[in-house]
């Protein structure tokens, strides 16, 4: 199932999942880092550099991407009808997106997320789903799934997973039709091997995952492991991106590894979005593993070079040129 695919010019994709709008605050020095932990004080005033606002969340940053990349984009997701849906929609809009799919909901927060940047490039984010929470059956337009040449499955909320049975009965009626996923929380706590999830892995072209995900998601502890895993759960392409060390792929044959462009980090919120969004852009166009392996590192490396998720993803133009200058060899071996 979901290896019929047959490459296409402009195929129309549909991201389905969060849109969250993103309030930046960059600490630089004025929170120091130890060991993987900060600490504020309670009570004090922490000054910041400054602050920016930009769109997010898995299926705007991937719509909007894809768009970006000339692919006829369509976000399938929730927003509310405050001021910061409404800046969410207006960005997907004109970024080229079409929102006939979305839900707009009434009186609710939109998703908001505020984003504590430190020096490093990391960053903690303290977030509230809002109006994602209403990702269900009576708000998820199967219709454009059915209408939709590949679908970017992004991650869901606890109470968004109902709407995967719907997603699996929609791509059973068009085997030929691309699903790239990348599992979100619910999934990676049940498992590869929970009902849904082992339906959808056996519908996936392309599988997103980092490599922390990549293990818990298997149950295994070490990537080679749980390539083998997901191959045998019927994945068709499997992408798995471990930050500085750069990425890995398999088509169950081979595995590729990419290294890391190296590139100063300001922000890394997105950078999995924009890898998952090339490597998806690559292959739906007719191009080889290995270039999507190349695609998505340099989309990721010109997305943590700027604040937000969205501001850094390359258009068509300048991944092509990217791509022409042969800045990455990755390495092929047997799996």
């Amino acid at each position: 199932m979901g290896r019929k695919f047959t490459p296409l010019k402009r195929p129309k994709t549909l991201s389905i999942g969060g849109a969250t709008f993103d309030l930046f605050l960059i600490a630089g020095k004025n929170i120091p880092e130890q060991e993987g932990t900060i600490t504020l004080k309670i009570g004090g005033k922490i000054p910041v550099e400054r602050v920016v606002e930009s769109a997010g969340g898995g299926a705007c940053n991937t719509s909007v991407g894809l768009s970006r990349l000339n692919l006829r984009a369509s976000f399938c997701g929730i927003m509310g009808s405050d001021q910061w849906g409404e800046k969410l929609k207006q960005t997907l809009i004109a970024e080229g997106v079409n929102i006939d799919p979305a839900t707009i909901v009434e009186n609710e927060t939109s998703s908001f997320s505020i984003i504590l940047t430190l020096q490093s490039g990391d960053r903690t984010i303290f977030y509230s789903p809002g109006v994602n929470e209403h990702l269900q059956d009576t708000t998820f337009d199967v219709e454009a799934v059915a209408h939709a040449d590949a679908v970017y499955l992004n991650h869901l909320s606890d109470t968004a997973c109902m709407i995967e049975d719907d997603i699996i009965r929609t791509l059973l009626k068009k085997p030929e039709r691309w699903l790239s996923w990348n599992p979100g929380g619910p999934q990676l706590e049940a498992g590869h091997t929970a009902p849904d999830t082992a339906s959808l892995l056996r519908m996936t072209n392309l599988l997103l995952l980092n490599k922390e995900e990549a293990l818990a998601f298997t149950r295994t502890k070490t990537v080679e492991a749980a390539f083998r895993t997901l191959v045998k759960s019927g994945v068709e392409k499997i992408c798995i991106t471990d930050g500085k060390n750069g990425s890995l792929a398999t088509d169950g044959k081979h595995r590729y590894r990419c290294p890391c462009l190296p590139v100063p980090v300001v922000d890394s919120t997105g950078a999995g979005d924009a890898f998952g969004t090339a490597a998806t852009w690559a292959l739906l166009t007719g191009n080889s593993l290995q270039t999507a392996l190349i695609a998505g590192t340099l989309n990721a490396a010109s997305v943590v070079g700027t604040i937000g998720a969205q501001e850094g993803l390359l258009t068509e133009t300048q991944m092509r040129k990217k791509l022409s200058q042969r800045l990455l060899t990755v390495e092929t071996t047997s799996l």
